[in-house]
């Protein structure tokens, strides 16, 4: 997405990339398909632009995917995903050495599948851990090893300090792995001069450090007060509180990231789109809807899962799906599902005030769900609280206002 000086909407392109191959817990794909995707989306987005207009870009990216590269960014692993829990004896070993209140210490966790990653390699072979946003801004800038604090909080990075904490000395890694943490919206350099050929760009097109994907569709809301609150109805389900402090809990997978000078406290679920795209089309969905009674509870007790595995509103690898019994109509199976993902909400959003959070005074909504009305009322209804489809809805948009506000900090500082 493009925006203007005044953070209007300026041009939109998306391409779909395809699902990550899938073997037990691993969930895996090629970065080689991320940057042709993103090739693929820039010289859509461009062809309806004047490309030498672009100022500034910034990249946000799944939290938690990592790969392992050269120091040059060439892949020397696939990519493994957000929801990759194949790091179950890594996970362990993080425990053992990690405060209780880090993020780390789950399989889905960027250290974890890094210790995994690098079991794979040849010692002494030089390597970059990197997230995907890592990797997608090395190959815009030309400069790889460079990450940003909310990127960063899954690998271990200490976000209230700003540092790389002394415990990960204990673990079988090296320092020169890890990247160099910069604040969001921190320049990384212009964009390479090959890229600016090749797209039209400015010469002097910057990059600047984005952030994760959920962080960045808070951003796009508008969410800036503590007690704002933001449910992403995407593949999985996150849920995220403006708070003024941070809030940590790893048994329940609550973990917060720096947002300005606040804090945004959340968590994941496992639940989510991803759940009845098992079961229905889009068309059947849209379909299927308007038969929904939200005012008519089924009274199935449903808790939607792909696989087992739950991260929050608490962190168990072996939570089962359950998805019995399954009655006769498929508009009853989909409310018992929204449903149970409305219950999984509330139940996030109870424990997030119980750690400490402000209890949210309005709920806003993005992700692909948000537009279905069926299901903003069975929420509302689980909920108590008030809650409305957020005006933007891309966090391609929010990471556009990284970007923004990054350039004007840049030139403001630059005399």
């Amino acid at each position: 997405m493009a925006i203007d000086g005044d953070g209007a909407p300026a041009g939109t392109a998306k391409v779909a990339l395809p699902a990550p191959a899938r073997e037990g817990p691993a969930s895996l794909q090629t970065p080689d398909r991320w940057w042709k995707s993103v090739l693929d989306a820039l010289g859509a987005l461009l062809a309806g632009l004047a490309p030498g207009r672009i100022r500034a870009i910034a990249v946000d990216g799944t939290s938690g995917t990592l790969l392992l590269a050269a120091p040059d960014g060439t892949p020397l692993t696939t990519g493994r995903m957000y929801d990759d829990a194949a790091a179950v004896e890594q996970a362990a070993l993080i425990a053992g050495c990690a405060p209780p209140a880090s993020p780390v210490s789950s399989p889905t966790s960027s250290l974890a599948k890094l210790l995994l990653l690098k079991h794979d390699l040849q010692n002494g072979e030089r390597i970059l851990a990197l997230h995907q946003a890592d990797w997608i801004a090395g190959k815009l800038s030309g400069r790889f090893g460079i990450s940003d604090t909310n990127n960063a909080l899954k690998l271990g990075y200490d976000a209230v300090n700003e540092r790389w904490p002394d415990w990960l000395q204990q673990l079988p890694l090296n320092e020169s792995w890890l990247p160099t943490v910069l604040p969001v919206g921190s320049m990384i350099g212009p964009v390479t001069p090959e890229l600016a050929s090749r797209l039209g760009l400015d010469a002097g097109t910057l990059i600047f450090a984005g952030t994760t994907d959920s962080t960045a569709s808070v951003m796009a809301t508008g969410a800036r007060r503590p007690g704002d609150a933001v449910t992403v109805l995407g593949s999985t389900l996150a849920f995220k509180v403006v708070t003024s402090r941070p809030v940590s809990d790893s048994a329940s997978g609550v973990y917060s990231h720096r947002y300005g000078d606040l804090w945004l406290a959340g968590g994941a679920s496992n639940s989510g789109g991803a759940v009845l795209a098992q079961f229905f089309s889009p068309d059947q969905l849209h379909r299927l809807e308007a038969e929904i009674e939200p005012d008519k509870p089924t009274g199935l007790d449903y808790y939607p899962l792909l696989r087992p595995g739950e991260r929050f509103p608490f962190n168990d690898s072996s939570t089962p799906p359950r998805l019995e019994p399954r009655p006769a109509s498929d508009a009853r199976f989909l409310q018992g599902m929204l449903e149970g993902m409305a219950a999984i909400e509330a139940t996030a959003y109870r424990r997030l005030t119980e750690l400490g959070c402000p209890r949210p005074a309005r709920i806003l909504t993005v992700g692909g769900g948000s537009g279905n009305d069926a299901w903003r009322r069975i929420r509302e209804r689980a909920l108590g609280i008030p809650v409305s489809r957020a005006p933007q809805q891309e966090a391609a948009y929010g990471v556009a206002l990284v970007a923004k506000l990054g350039h004007e900090h840049h030139v403001a500082h630059s005399d």
